[in-house]
């Protein structure tokens, strides 16, 4: 077999939070923050290859991915989905939570969709896991992790160390599967 050099592969994302988390699963990767247009969606897999179209124009020849972590409410018919940062920006954590409190219903699903190309190809790995809304508890984590309770836990993400957290982690997930694909493609 020839003598392959493994390309750097960097992680797109301004949160420090994920890409510690990232780092979990692919401790070599990179951090690129830069700003790319993220168009309104309910798509999270349109909303991130648009985002990957506009790197591969900005840094033509480097292997990357990028990352969409949606939350699902059932009892909302799937709302804020991949809009969970608008949400939390307008309403916060506990508006959210007061927006469902009626609800019998509080199941959600927390899903992470990343998205990875190689300059070329563009592929999707996803990882999810169930829950249920909360009224916010803990002080760990970022986002909705203080208002998520997954199944099988009597805590909420934002209770969690980032250990455990990670027990439960759709976001690790995902990373799993890139990089399972990342060490056939490699090689490794």
């Amino acid at each position: 077999m020839e003598n392959m050099v493994k390309k750097q592969l960097y992680f797109i994302t301004g949160n420090p939070g994920k890409f510690k988390e990232a780092r979990l699963a692919l401790p070599d990767i990179k951090q690129m923050d830069i700003d790319l247009p993220e168009i309104q969606e309910m798509d999270a897999k349109k909303i991130i290859e648009e985002k990957l179209q506009e790197a591969i124009k900005e840094m033509p020849g480097k292997r990357f991915f990028c990352e969409d972590t949606s939350l699902y409410i059932n009892s909302l018919n799937g709302l804020p989905g991949p809009l969970i940062k608008w949400f939390l920006s307008s309403i916060e954590d506990r508006g959210i939570f007061d927006l469902i409190e009626k609800y019998d219903d509080k199941s959600a699903v927390g899903k992470t969709i990343i998205g990875y190309t190689d300059g070329e190809k563009i592929l999707f790995f996803e990882g999810e896991v169930e829950g249920e809304i909360v009224c916010p508890r803990g002080e760990n984590g970022f986002g909705w992790d203080k208002l998520f309770r997954p199944t099988d836990s009597d805590k909420t993400f934002g209770e969690m160390d980032l250990e455990e957290k990670q027990q439960y982690s759709m976001r690790r997930k995902a990373l799993t599967k890139l990089k399972d694909y990342l060490d056939q493609e490699d090689g490794e």
